[in-house]
């Protein structure tokens, strides 16, 4: 499961605002700030919510890092 600071952080690898996002996902606004927000984060957001934001950012390039007692994180696939 994809956490606030997970999608905040590949935004910013891709230097999208949540505006960018709101656009690649089909989302609204208020729902890309919910899923960012730390004390709601995407966890309280549908499933469906939450795979089109993973998709629309794997798609971009993004590779999410699960949390495997390292912690969570995210990064930018090399170009090919």
């Amino acid at each position: 499961m994809l956490d606030a600071r997970q999608i905040r952080a590949a935004r910013a690898l891709l230097e999208w605002s949540q505006p960018d996002l709101v656009e690649a996902t089909g989302l609204s606004l208020t729902t890309i700030r919910r899923m960012e927000d730390n004390d709601i984060g995407p966890a309280r957001s549908s499933a469906a919510n939450v795979q089109s934001v993973q998709t629309a950012l794997e798609t971009a390039g993004i590779i999410f890092i699960p949390k495997n007692g390292g912690g969570s994180g995210v990064r930018l696939r090399n170009p090919d």
